[in-house]
């Protein structure tokens, strides 16, 4: 009996031990190009993100973090990925695609001037404003704002 009572507590403990909830505290975007530098300046320069970490490699950069408020992005060099043997064989190259909510659609049009348009502003049938441009490493990244009249 004693025994089947300890079995049934160390049950109930590992039962609620998995069904303890796990938390998320960030999902960051990491983008990979030839060219993280350029990528760096795009943000920096057009929507004034604060470059926040960077690891050199050589005359390049390797890896740069940038982050505007609660929003992080994270580019690293295709270069860095294959000097590692675990991952060199293990990843394709290929566009990301962001979606970004904002504020001032128009504001963002105006610090995107330039950038290669892919798809010009227009409305969705889920009530954005909304367009999409590329960043020097051609991943497409869309802005959007909801209910801009």
């Amino acid at each position: 009996m004693k025994r089947t009572i300890f079995l049934m507590t160390i049950s109930a403990v590992l039962l609620a031990a998995q069904e303890k909830p796990m938390t998320v505290k960030r999902l960051t975007p990491n983008l990979y190009t030839d060219d993280v530098a350029a990528c760096v300046r795009f943000w920096v320069e057009r929507m004034h993100f604060e470059k926040t970490m960077e690891v050199p490699d050589g005359e390049t950069l390797a890896f740069a973090a940038l982050q505007k408020g609660n929003i992080e992005l994270m580019y690293g060099s295709y270069a860095s990925l294959d000097k590692d043997p675990g991952v060199a064989n293990s990843y394709r190259r290929g566009t990301g695609f962001l979606f970004l909510e904002v504020t001032d659609l128009d504001a963002v049009a105006a610090a995107m001037k330039g950038a290669p348009m892919v798809a010009p502003v227009h409305k969705t049938f889920y009530g954005s404003t909304e367009f999409t441009v590329q960043d020097p490493a051609g991943h497409l990244i869309t802005f959007a704002q909801f209910g801009k009249p």
